[in-house]
């Protein structure tokens, strides 16, 4: 294949393959382009005389087979050593470890028993010696690797090409392209060669090129070039080069790519898009809502409408929301169980908690500790921190006021190990059911009572239908499945539509989607009271991709767009509210239409593409 007789070539190796192609009779000229060579230096003497050793090498003849000769091997520093080059760096490599290994446990004795470190008996001589050692040999072995592969990855090329000829063919085609391009279109077949994008500049051409070769990492573009969008073109140049993907369809103009600079998003290429629709209007505590959904699944956004239409037919409907206050859990180790029960026993402590929650709240002006609530796993224990944290969804704030909490434990608890700020019993983007009982974020409860001719005229469907599904799909069958906090028809799918409209995190659907769906008859069944429990919605109005400008005017058109002047969380709440409403329409449609033998219809005519065709005029 031609695959295999093209290669991206160094300006070096474009001179050794015009020698080549001259002493192989191609009778072709090889222009080297408009720029000039640059001038000699040192580096370019030592890769010239490899350059005629190779030459030299590759006049010689070969064996049979065409393989070079043992002797034209290039030699290796490694050469020198008695044993296999991967024995002894197995060697070494275990000594460092072992001596590192043991040197730090008996120097977290001393440091127990109050022992001065520089007090050395013959064990730690012995494996203070075979650390630097070891490390002095693999600091060497591995800088003078690195150094002979600068040094010789040009050479190696080079003398590839001398020992395998290009055939006059092949050749005719390299030479052509190697004088306008560096990329040889024979490495790819068909249409599938990575051309040079005529609107990069020269400028970005060799960056670009930096980039594919790995000198330039592509994370520092950003800071280097002081220009956000530039460095995104780049880097998706540099991508299609090295993939050959062009990334058709994925826009790269039109978006501010310095708004996601440290904080949204790291090494962008594009961004992608995704429609937006609006469900509503939502009447919830006497206020109408129009609630954005972005989503990609077709009939979601037509059947949350519905339920939004029900519940304003039918008065509207109220929430009350029960808790507010996001937590984190790190986890701490001590020497015994004791130990670890006289920590729990401190922290759960009330005269204690006013000490603390001064050390916590330091960390913002907005964070104020509730609650801490511990528990043990052997000497292992796992402290679940609770705060308000304003507007903000709040783990960023939670988790520096927890890291004031340990500094100061550590004053009375010196032999305690901090594991991890995050021990899991927090619980983030996982379904648990701490989360389920204790609530996380913000826990709403929302509720309506649906009049019986909206459930027959809006709805298509009666109460006793609605009420025995829900009983058997949402409640029993959600027990026969083993489900944590699923006891719901589809909460997920209208909690995940409106986090990715407004900024929120869109992991944190795990948790924010716990919901408990209740339907009942009320009013000598003559009404439907409908009701959902989400103890764990995690959203907030500032931060994050809150601050986009497509999520920012999504907010804003649910008039909770930034922090709240006047109550501080009281947008963030209302946005939990207004989540749980719409859930509450979403799952009022959704029982309605599987009660009513609509489902499938439905997604039939609202979740397949129609696209409609010109008409063809008469003939």
């Amino acid at each position: 294949m031609l695959r295999s007789q093209c290669y991206p070539l160094s300006l070096n190796s474009r001179v050794l393959l015009r020698a080549s192609a001259a002493r192989h009779g191609s009778g072709l000229t090889f222009p080297l382009g408009s720029s000039p060579l640059p001038p000699p230096t040192a580096s370019m003497d030592v890769r010239r005389r490899s350059l005629q050793r190779l030459s030299s090498a590759a006049a010689a003849p070969s064996v049979a087979g065409g393989a070079r000769r043992p002797a034209d091997a290039l030699v290796q520093a490694s050469d020198v050593l008695p044993l296999p080059i991967r024995y002894t760096n197995l060697l070494f490599s275990g000594v460092f470890i072992a001596s590192l290994v043991f040197l730090m446990r008996r120097w977290r004795e001393k440091v127990r028993s109050s022992v001065p470190l520089h007090l050395l008996g013959l064990s730690e001589i012995l494996a203070v010696v075979g650390v630097i050692a070891s490390l002095v040999y693999l600091i060497s072995f591995f800088g003078i690797a690195f150094v002979q592969s600068i040094v010789s990855c040009h050479d190696e090329e080079d003398e590839f090409l001398l020992s395998a000829p290009v055939p006059g063919p092949a050749a005719a085609a390299c030479a052509i392209s190697l004088a306008t391009d560096p990329i040889c279109p024979l490495l790819y077949t068909d249409n599938a060669a990575p051309q040079k994008d005529p609107g990069v500049t020269a400028e970005d051409e060799e960056i670009i090129s930096s980039v594919v070769a790995g000198r330039t990492p592509s994370y520092v573009l950003e800071a280097r070039l002081g220009d956000c969008r530039r460095a995104a073109g780049i880097r998706r140049e540099a991508l299609r080069r090295i993939t050959g993907r062009a990334l058709e369809g994925l826009p790269l103009d039109g978006f501010d790519y310095a708004s996601i600079m440290g904080q949204c998003c790291e090494l962008p290429v594009g961004y992608v898009q995704l429609p937006v629709g609006v469900a509503g209007p939502l009447v919830l505590d006497g206020r109408e809502h129009y609630v954005p959904m972005a989503t990609t699944e077709g009939c979601l956004v037509a059947s949350t409408s519905r339920g939004c239409k029900a519940i304003a037919q039918s008065g509207g409907a109220t929430s009350v929301v029960l808790r507010d206050g996001m937590t984190r859990a790190p986890v701490v180790r001590l020497p015994s169980a004791r130990r670890a029960a006289e920590l729990k026993a401190f922290l759960e402590e009330p005269n204690n908690f006013e000490t603390i929650a001064l050390v916590f709240n330091r960390s913002s002006r907005f964070a104020r500790l509730q609650a801490i609530k511990c528990a043990l796993a052997g000497r292992n224990l796992y402290m679940r921190f609770s705060c308000s944290t304003g507007d903000a969804m709040g783990m960023n704030m939670v988790s520096k006021g927890v890291e004031n909490v340990l500094g100061y434990l550590q004053n009375d608890f010196q032999d305690m190990d901090v594991i991890s700020i995050s021990g899991n019993f927090c619980s983030d983007k996982k379904p648990a059911a701490v989360n389920w009982i204790e609530g996380r974020g913000k826990s709403v409860v929302c509720e309506a009572i649906i009049k019986e001719e909206v459930v027959k005229k809006v709805l298509k469907t009666n109460i006793p239908a609605l009420v025995e599904l829900n009983m058997i799909k949402n409640l029993a069958g959600s027990a026969v499945a083993g489900s944590l906090g699923g006891f719901n028809g589809h909460a997920s799918n209208i909690v995940s539509a409106i986090y990715i409209a407004t900024g929120q995190d869109p992991a944190q659907n795990v948790e924010s989607s716990h919901c408990i769906t209740m339907m009942e008859a009320v009013n000598g069944g003559k009404d439907l009271h409908v009701s959902v429990t989400m103890p764990s919605i995690e959203v907030g109005t500032v931060g994050g991709g809150t601050q986009l400008a497509s999520q920012a005017a999504c907010l804003d058109l649910l008039s909770v767009k930034g922090a709240s002047l006047e109550s501080p969380g009281a947008n963030a709440r209302l946005l939990a509210a207004i989540v749980a409403g719409a859930v509450l329409a979403g799952e009022l449609s959704l029982l309605s239409a599987l009660a009513a033998g609509q489902l499938v219809q439905s997604h039939m005519k609202y979740n397949r593409s129609a696209k409609i065709s010109p008409k063809l005029p008469p003939e």
